[in-house]
């Protein structure tokens, strides 16, 4: 499948611009929404290298870092019934269903601290976006909705959530820090024009 750079680069520039704007949360995160979902409502732009599942565990795929930090764009990829543990962000987060489906369960803490499901798990469907944060909700799981298909969302946060310094959590709340990293040693080259506007 041939893949046009396009739609990433104008969804990057399109969110670096309302980041120099230094919206609140709640303005990013809605304006950042809209960006996103006309960004997965086409799935023509992802690159096939970094649209591969593992057979050993989820991908996570660095599609671009913002040259501050202040956002990353990832694609994660799902093998079929492919599941993260409960884990956090610390940072804001916008995901985009771009193929197949995932669940995402939300988790709160008991008075004595422990984490119980909160609410039902929110299906994400192709063209669908959810946020998350510190602010409105950081605790969750997700995982490929579907048992016999890879399922691709892509991920927006507010930093470079490779380098964030996080946590996993066991059923009694306790944390277990981690750095995620990411899948790819490369990145995809979005910024070459020169195939675009091919020379006369």
């Amino acid at each position: 499948m041939s893949h046009d750079p396009k739609r990433l680069r104008h969804f990057i520039e399109s969110l670096a611009g309302l980041l120099d704007q230094h919206p609140d949360e709640a303005t990013l995160l809605d304006r950042g929404h809209n960006l996103l979902a006309s960004l997965v409502a086409q799935d023509d732009w992802l690159p096939e290298e970094l649209a591969q599942p593992d057979p050993q565990r989820y991908q996570q795929y660095l599609l671009h870092c913002d040259s501050r930090q202040r956002f990353s764009v990832v694609s994660f990829v799902w093998g079929p019934g492919q599941r993260t543990p409960v884990h956090d962000h610390r940072v804001w987060g916008l995901i985009g269903m771009l193929r197949g489906a995932e669940l995402s369960q939300g988790f709160s803490r008991t008075a004595g601290g422990a984490l119980q499901p909160h609410g039902a798990p929110v299906r994400l469907a192709p063209g669908q976006v959810e946020a998350v944060s510190p602010r409105i909700g950081d605790i969750h799981q997700v995982s490929n909705a579907y048992a016999d298909q890879v399922s691709i969302s892509i991920h927006v946060y507010g930093g470079n959530i490779g380098a964030v310094k996080r946590a996993v959590y066991a059923e009694d709340g306790s944390e277990k820090p981690f750095i995620s990293g990411y899948s790819n040693t490369r990145l995809p080259n979005i910024w070459d024009l020169s195939k675009e506007n091919p020379a006369p």
